[in-house]
């Protein structure tokens, strides 16, 4: 038996990693940077919300991190790479990127303008692309392997009736880029995983869960297709997060993880 194996605990140990969080403002992007953080990551946190992004770091650095903010978005080639040398000045190293940030844009398809749509793919797909990019480009030279674990959604493998083109399309983009650069980075052992949650809870989902018509309505449409018979909590995302950013995910890549309560299954 490994060592590992004697305390598997251990293939779950992040500490003293290196971790890029994008999207740090929001509400996935906040939640991964506070479960590395507790598990000893020293992070890299990047948003375009100011305020919000110092406030996560905050959060970070109560629970013992190593924290060093970006105020930028992934929109460019420019920022992107600026986030990934702000990781190296402060480190000297890389481990392990999250691309948590993203949009949505809800419309049927015949009163949304191409712009709209193609603001939608360039949040949630060419700024993950430029992202990975930038890490390979760091990150296959040091030789060690990496992580990198981007955010889909049920929506890239299932559509949705009210207005979800420019979504889907994007997270379905989203798995494709998953399983392409999984693929290619292969050789260099560098793992590239995708998160697909449902509905959980968060500052724009919070309604769902509120007590009125409205949302009994809406929460019981969806809880009707969930097999586990409740909608998602940040913590049902912790435990899928670390798995993927930790050693304990080492044979697994180019893999899109429903966490979604077996809403896909069905």
């Amino acid at each position: 038996m490994s060592e590992l194996l004697r305390d598997p605990a251990r293939l779950f140990d992040v500490r003293g990693k290196v971790a890029i969080v994008t999207g740090a403002s929001g509400a996935f992007g906040a939640l991964a940077s506070r479960v590395l953080a507790a598990a000893g990551a020293r992070l890299v946190l990047a948003a375009g919300k100011t305020a919000e992004l110092e406030a996560t770091a905050a959060t970070c650095r109560e629970l013992g991190a190593e924290v060093t903010t970006v105020a930028r978005r992934p929109g460019t080639e420019q920022d992107c790479e600026a986030i990934m040398q702000a990781a190296l000045d402060r480190y000297g190293t890389l481990d392990i990127l999250v691309v948590g940030s993203g949009l949505n844009d809800v419309s049927p398809i015949v009163d949304m303008a191409p712009e709209r749509f193609e603001n939608v793919m360039h949040g949630n797909v060419t700024g993950a692309w430029l992202l990975c990019r930038a890490f390979g480009k760091r990150v296959i030279p040091q030789g060690r392997g990496g992580k990198v674990v981007l955010v889909s959604s049920a929506r890239g493998k299932l559509g949705h009736p009210a207005g979800y083109t420019a979504y889907c399309a994007s997270k379905a983009a989203t798995d494709g880029l998953t399983k392409a650069l999984g693929c290619e980075w292969g050789k260099y052992g560098i793992t590239v995983n995708a998160i697909a949650p449902t509905v959980f809870r968060s500052p724009l989902t919070a309604w769902m869960f509120e007590d009125n018509d409205r949302a009994k309505t809406t929460r019981n449409g969806m809880l009707a297709r969930i097999p586990l018979g409740r909608l998602g909590e940040p913590e049902d995302l912790a435990g899928p997060l670390l798995f993927l950013a930790s050693r304990a995910s080492d044979f697994y890549t180019g893999h899109i993880l429903y966490a979604d309560g077996g809403y896909t299954a069905g």
